[in-house]
């Protein structure tokens, strides 16, 4: 093996210098030991100017190194090393800085020391997934954690597997805390309905309605389970009374609404025998069972609307064949704007099921009658103008639907209306039928008989809520009964149902007496029998004959009810009139009718329509849209309630799908 010659050794020398010159460490011939110090994973050793040095990653200062000795000075380094400690923010090792927040109390801008909380953090996310409805899996979104980190750079990105067992464990904390609150409450309403999903599962979604402690009517989901079919009405009274089981409230049950499906009606059957053979039937089953006064409107609305079909004809092929073609379409449009007609309203074209949008079809089409003669004129196939006739005949059937259409969205309003509010509307839609009974043309008569006939079927007989609910607003009392019931029901057979509401009325009444006085019975008889030597006659005087004489004495045996109907009706402001809250009046008046106002917050508070538990059907379509199908029935159940109660909790309303 020959030696190196002196050239040789220069040139390398002269490359060694060259890459000191870089800042590189030449690579030594030898292979040498694997450096075990952690402080190595952070500094990195360089050659300047022939010295070997050891430099920091995070600030690039140089220290001395030799090779072999010690690192303790660049362990002492790296602790107080500034740019290391703002890479180690939201790391749980390394030395950490507190952070400083403001803290507004009451007001008062308070500085306080900041504390990141993982397991708040957490909560608070599983409340928004769960409150918006977002899908489990945006939590695995890249910019989602992006978007976390630059609110808090120590965010921790969680997978949608862990969320979802968040949301599962805070689902079963939240039922536990309300069935706490329940069992403060003696009374509750229920409403329920069933609906299908996309996957082809029954679901029954059970509803209650309490009013708190401040007179505000609550509801909140208890259920939202699955139901075998077949959907018969014994499974569905088990379903039911699974559930209350569950929640502890079997014995609670005052009412219960529901549509009017042959199978609930077994079912509410099965129901009331199994309260009445525990004893637990309130208000003896009188009003146990609430039929959906909604449910009813949409039946007999459908029933009288294919009797008019011809009549309207014309009009839906001209909206259909407009709307089958956009540059149609945008013809008719450019019409309207020639025209300067002050209607924003489009073209819309009915469907078959629900009936409201045959009325939103003529609405917006007799608003832009003048344009389909004139469109008529540039188009000549069109074939289906609608002739003067037609369009007052058109007129006539939207004036009606428009009744019908003003009273459902009293009965399906968002936030329910109270019970007192329903007979006046229903006493309007038979007014209505009895006007248009009498017209000569042959399209009213065959649409006002079928609807007449459902109308009857369902109110024939008197709906004992609807009526007691009227009685308990001041602005009624009986009155109403005494003049719609001549109106709505046979000349022979009015009386009989005044007289029905009357005794109801007072049997609800004796009801709530009794149950304060067995409250109160220890306290009386105690007061009466610890002394009954000085219970003395009352003398009489002078005065007291002469006010005996000439005032009108309320006897001291007068029921509050009677009182109550006696005083006469109250009559509030015209701007008042339409926003009063009859549940107000009687908390107002409280202290005056004391075992009455318990009775009247009980009774305003039942639902008369299903429509708190339909509305968890469209969040049912949005939670189960067709990305999400797979999701397990006790999830769709915790996401769907826990949604409810969150949103309740917090005021917040979604926004409704058109």
């Amino acid at each position: 093996m020959s030696r190196p010659t002196k050239a040789n050794i220069v040139i390398d020398m002269e490359d060694v210098d060259k890459d000191d010159e870089m800042g590189i460490h030449a690579t030594e011939a030898k292979t040498s030991r694997k450096k075990r110090s952690v402080v190595w994973k952070e500094f990195e050793i360089i050659t300047n100017s022939g010295d070997m040095k050891a430099r920091c990653n995070h600030c690039k200062h140089n220290l001395a190194y030799k090779k072999g000795g010690a690192t303790t000075h660049l362990k002492r380094h790296l602790k107080l090393c500034t740019p290391r400690k703002a890479t180690l923010v939201g790391k749980d090792k390394g030395p950490k800085q507190s952070l400083l927040s403001f803290d507004v109390t009451e007001g008062d801008e308070m500085l306080s020391i900041f504390k990141y909380d993982k397991g708040k953090v957490r909560e608070e996310l599983v409340k928004m997934f769960v409150v918006h409805e977002y899908p489990f899996r945006m939590v695995d979104h890249e910019f989602f954690t992006k978007f976390c980190r630059s609110l808090n750079p120590k965010y921790e990105p969680i997978k949608r597997q862990t969320l979802k067992l968040d949301c599962m464990k805070m689902y079963i904390s939240e039922k536990e805390s309300l069935k706490l609150a329940l069992a403060g409450i003696n009374k509750i309403s229920l409403t329920s309905d069933l609906w299908t999903s996309n996957q082809c599962i029954g679901y029954m979604c059970l509803t209650r309605h309490f009013m708190d402690s401040e007179w505000k009517l609550q509801k909140r989901i208890l259920n939202f389970c699955p139901l075998e079919p077949p959907h018969t009405g014994l499974a569905i009274a088990d379903s039911i009374s699974e559930c209350l089981i569950d929640w502890g409230i079997e014995d609670k049950i005052s009412t219960i609404t529901l549509d009017n499906a042959s199978s609930n009606d077994l079912a509410v059957r099965v129901l009331k025998e199994n309260f009445e053979a525990k004893e637990k039937l309130h208000f003896g089953g009188k009003i146990f069972h609430v039929r959906c006064c909604a449910h009813i409107l949409n039946l007999m609305v459908q029933d009288g609307l294919p009797e008019i079909r011809d009549v309207i004809e014309n009009i839906r092929e001209s909206v259909k064949y407009l709307k089958l073609s956009p540059s149609r379409l945008y013809k008719f449009n450019e019409i309207v704007k020639s025209l300067k007609l002050s209607t924003s309203k489009r073209l819309i074209l009915d469907v078959p099921t629900p009936w409201n949008s045959t009325y939103a079809m003529l609405e917006c089409a007799l608003e832009n009658m003048s344009v389909f003669s004139r469109y008529k004129e540039r188009d000549y196939n069109y074939k289906w103008l609608p002739s003067d006739e037609d369009w007052k005949r058109a007129a006539e059937v939207s004036k009606f639907l428009e009744v019908i259409n003003d009273v459902t969205k009293v009965f399906s309003g968002r936030k329910y209306p109270t019970s007192n509010l329903f007979l006046r509307q229903i006493w309007k839609v038979r007014k209505m039928l009895n006007d248009m009974s009498t017209d000569n043309r042959d399209f009213v008569k065959r649409m006002t008989l079928k609807m007449k006939e459902k109308f009857d079927k369902y109110w024939g007989e008197c709906n004992l809520v609807m009526a007691i609910g009227a009685v308990l607003d001041p602005r009624y009392k009986m009155k109403l009964i005494l003049y719609s019931f001549p109106k709505i029901y046979p000349a022979d057979d009015f009386q009989r149902h005044i007289d029905d509401v009357r005794e109801s009325l007072e049997f609800l009444y004796k009801e709530y007496l009794s149950v304060d006085s067995q409250i109160n019975s220890s306290m009386s008889s105690a007061t009466y029998d610890s002394n009954p030597s000085q219970a003395k006659k009352q003398k009489t005087d002078d005065f007291d004959e002469w006010v005996i004489t000439n005032s009108d004495i309320i006897p001291g045996n007068k029921s509050e009810i009677d009182m109550y109907l006696d005083e006469g009706v109250y009559k509030p402001g015209n701007e008042e009139y339409e926003d009063f809250d009859a549940l107000n009046w009687w908390k107002a008046n409280s202290l005056k009718f004391r075992h009455l106002s318990k009775m009247a917050r009980d009774i305003l508070s039942i639902p008369i329509t299903t429509v708190a538990s339909e509305s968890a059907f469209s969040a049912g379509v949005r939670v189960l849209d067709q990305y999400r199908s797979s999701l397990k029935p006790e999830t769709v159940q915790a996401l769907i309630c826990m949604g409810d109660w969150l949103r309740q909790d917090f005021g917040v309303e979604l926004a409704s799908n058109k």
